[in-house]
């Protein structure tokens, strides 16, 4: 899988031979920021749409992405179809609702200024933006994830429910700086966003025996609650914080009680 040779204005470029990818669909209200922070360190912005029925495709045209439809089979299937549209082998992965500080975009300058970096992948930490704020908690401690890797040696793995870059063994590096992930628009906007997800998990997800299934529904709730108000570090988030924390922990056992419905059919 090689890129298409350079032509001559990508050739006099000062960007790094890198592709971004977003997978999108229903993000026309932020989707425009998340291309705008990607623009001055990669060569093109791919946005994956599964079938948007507001103005995504019309505003990420207009912020210079190509869009490309492909109907929705699964999150780790559609970005490994969003990664073989890319004409780089180095690929910057971006959800819609994710923004690259100014750090960030100076450190993976960094990483090629000297030409390819030398390691398969990069991670970087993922940190949560609460509603109707511009930056993220003291302390953040959300999630870790490779989102800058050379598909050469990297891939995401095909998973219906997850997406994640797999290294196949190769040795990864790591950036300090974060992602701000605006991931929500509202209180109400993570309650539905959580319903959906628990939802989909639900019917995607492997059985489960009903012993386990059982466990989880006495353990659930409190252990994840904890999980992300304390380990995650949303005690740091105020009111809002407990509010997130609570409401994230609370879908998560949703999950299992509608996996146990599903067995008991």
């Amino acid at each position: 899988m090689k890129p298409a040779a350079d032509n001559g204005a990508d050739e006099a470029t000062d960007k790094p031979p890198l592709s971004c990818f977003i997978i999108a669909c229903n993000e026309a209200d932020r989707i425009a920021r998340t291309i705008r922070s990607a623009k001055d360190i990669v060569r093109e912005i791919i946005v994956i749409d599964s079938g948007s029925k507001d103005a995504t495709v019309a505003v990420a045209e207009a912020e210079g992405a190509r869009v490309i439809f492909n109907a929705w089979p699964g999150f780790g299937q559609q970005k490994r179809f969003g990664e073989e549209q890319c004409r780089y082998d180095w690929l910057l992965n971006l959800d819609a609702d994710e923004v690259v500080t100014p750090e960030l975009r100076g450190a993976i300058r960094v990483l090629f200024k000297e030409g390819e970096p030398p390691l398969a992948a990069y991670g970087m930490p993922v940190s949560v933006v609460y509603p109707g704020r511009e930056k993220p908690r003291p302390f953040a401690n959300d999630h870790y994830c490779l989102r800058l890797y050379d598909r050469r040696r990297a891939r995401f793995k095909a998973s219906t429910l997850y997406d994640s870059v797999d290294p196949a063994g190769a040795r990864v590096g790591h950036i300090r700086h974060a992602l701000a992930h605006f991931s929500v628009r509202s209180l109400d906007d993570l309650i539905r966003k959580c319903d959906e997800r628990a939802t989909y998990n639900a019917l995607h997800s492997k059985p489960k025996s009903k012993r386990e299934l059982v466990a989880r529904l006495l353990f659930d709730l409190p252990v994840n609650f904890v999980k992300y108000y304390i380990i995650r570090t949303h005690v740091l988030g105020g009111l809002m914080g407990f509010q997130f924390a609570l409401i994230t922990a609370f879908f998560r056992w949703v999950r299992i009680v509608r996996m146990y419905a599903k067995s008991a059919r």
